[in-house]
């Protein structure tokens, strides 16, 4: 998982280091003057980004990398990268009175907060239609296996590409 850096301050229930690098806004702007991140976003006046550094580390390990990032971020990464690099999900909420009841359960936002997201939460999810695959969340663990079954079916595919193109015809 690559953990982002944002300049929003922690919420109760989150650890720095494991849900976020929490930075001042001063620190995370040097940051990315020195092209430290591989995209940025603001959102809400905060602002999000995720380093270099993680997807260097996946790669030298060749492991995949995931990132919870918004259609922003998934933009300029579809931007740096080939379509052979990515496997892109939007996940769905099953309803709008799903979400806010996930958010109000996770109980790390206020009322004014929530409301905000939902409304964030329209605008995120009308580009839906600029990811390969959309599940809908109905069951964490079940969307899990889901999104499991699709990286293993995209490296298949992959590795059927990569063997295609070595065949030499004589």
């Amino acid at each position: 998982l690559s953990i982002s850096y944002t300049s929003r301050p922690i919420r109760k229930n989150e650890n720095h280091g494991i849900d976020y690098f929490f930075v001042e806004k001063k620190k995370f702007i040097d940051l990315n003057n020195k092209d430290f991140f591989i995209e940025t976003a603001k959102v809400f006046n905060y602002l999000y980004g995720s380093p270099y550094e993680n997807i260097n580390k996946a790669f030298n390990r060749g492991k995949h990398i995931l990132f919870d990032i918004d259609w922003q971020g998934a933009n300029k990464l579809r931007k740096k990268f080939s379509k052979n690099n990515i496997i892109d999900f939007f996940i769905l909420p099953p309803s709008k009175t799903e979400l806010k009841k996930r958010l109000m359960i996770r109980g790390r936002e206020s009322q004014i907060e929530i409301k905000k997201r939902l409304s964030l939460a329209v605008k995120e999810i009308s580009h839906y239609n600029e990811y390969k695959y959309v599940l809908v969340n109905d069951n964490i663990e079940q969307t899990v296996v889901n999104i499991l079954k699709i990286i293993q079916y995209e490296e298949l595919l992959l590795n059927i590409y990569r063997k295609v193109k070595s065949v030499k015809m004589i």
